[in-house]
């Protein structure tokens, strides 16, 4: 395998996931250890995928920024908590800094985003049926991550 084959690798796997420039690198690494070469070979690769990393980046393939906004919206509308989406994003590469003021952003967008992704996860656990205890509907929602006053707002 060689840079162009890598770099191949590396955009049909953007064309199908939008990805972090952390996660990124960890695909191509683990993609080049799967490889059966030898390890001089595949030490070679390794240090190649930073220069295509840097090509993505400047070509606009990768974009920190632009992924972790979009993953606050779909994870958001999906009925995720705001710690479970700040932790997701840490666990993908994301820059903690960068993660805080998208969060900003989408409430400054929405200022409710978060109560309306706590009532999307009452639906869909069916929390909001009267046959089941406040308690462990109130627990379930906190494991989830959120608030004590947004699931208070929701179980109410």
């Amino acid at each position: 395998m060689d840079e162009k084959k890598l770099l191949k690798y590396a955009v049909d796997y953007l064309s199908k996931y939008d990805s972090s420039k952390v996660n990124l690198i960890n695909v191509l690494n683990r993609k080049i250890l799967r490889l059966k070469t030898p390890n001089y070979e595949k030490r070679r690769l390794i240090n190649i995928v930073e220069s295509i990393i840097i090509k993505l980046e400047k070509n606009n393939f990768i974009n920190d920024d632009r992924y972790s906004s979009t993953k606050i919206l779909s994870l958001s509308n999906s009925g995720k908590s705001k710690n479970f989406i700040f932790n997701y994003l840490i666990k993908k590469g994301v820059d903690r800094s960068q993660i805080q003021n998208n969060l900003n952003l989408a409430q400054q967008d929405n200022e409710n985003w978060e109560l309306n992704s706590a009532k999307i996860f009452a639906k869909k656990k069916k929390l909001l049926e009267k046959n089941q205890s406040y308690e462990k509907n109130l627990a379930k929602m906190a494991r989830a991550g959120f608030s004590y006053d947004i699931c208070k707002k929701i179980l109410g």
